[in-house]
């Protein structure tokens, strides 16, 4: 059974690791062999390779630096990463950077990706700079394409504040992103809350559907103190 290629793009700030994880597990949930491999060379913050030790111990694999290299910002990119693309038994979600230079990662596995099909996600925050109108939506949407030699497929609204999200806030980010639906159309189905403000927000804005997230990457001030320091 050929299994979907997942790739997943978003600009500084969109939410795009946070949407990775969640759609690994979701899927790994459901039955499926899943593998999720971390491409974001770009974001020193939030990566999916910050997960590793818990979705192993899921079995959920994740394919990411190791060792000394695991907070380089560098493109460490190991041959595990092609294997992964290759192999169709599995469902891969690429977890990509976030800017044309993340992309530039992604276009070196050209080949193997469209060889195998794909679909590319890209998840935009509107109170993000340079995706906070469609023209901006628009602009960095033809850079990733560009650099990556891959088209967007599907776009998913990540619009949000954090803790200060209401659904103002949400709605907002729904409408610019149906301008963007419009303009080029698109695929556009999702919006995305985190769980601790889910409630706040309705099930459905503008006939698009909300997907939950489960808060699994904490900023380097949200970690607990290492004993002694």
């Amino acid at each position: 059974m050929k299994r979907k290629l997942y790739i997943v793009i978003g600009a500084f700030g969109s939410g795009k690791s946070e949407y990775s994880i969640n759609l690994a597990k979701r899927l790994h949930d459901a039955g499926e062999p899943t593998v999720l491999v971390d491409l974001d060379v770009v974001n020193p913050y939030f990566r999916s390779r910050d997960v590793v030790e818990q979705f192993q111990k899921e079995g959920i694999e994740v394919v990411a630096p190791e060792g000394e290299n695991r907070f380089a910002d560098l493109p460490m990119l190991s041959p595990k990463i092609k294997g992964s693309i290759e192999n169709t038994e599995k469902t891969v979600i690429l977890d990509v950077g976030g800017d044309p230079s993340g992309c530039r990662t992604l276009s070196r596995y050209e080949r193997e990706i469209k060889n195998r099909g794909y679909e590319m996600q890209f998840i935009v925050n509107t109170k993000r700079p340079f995706t906070s109108t469609k023209n901006d939506i628009l602009k960095m949407m033809e850079q990733l394409e560009a650099v990556s030699k891959m088209k967007i497929t599907e776009i998913i609204c990540n619009t949000n504040l954090m803790e200060f999200t209401d659904k103002e806030t949400v709605v907002e980010g729904v409408k610019i992103v149906r301008e963007v639906e419009t303009e080029k159309n698109l695929k556009f189905r999702f919006f995305l809350v985190l769980d601790k403000y889910s409630e706040k927000i309705p099930d459905v804005i503008s006939g698009k559907k909300k997907i939950v997230l489960n808060y699994f990457l904490n900023k380097p001030w949200e970690l607990p103190p290492v004993h002694g320091i």
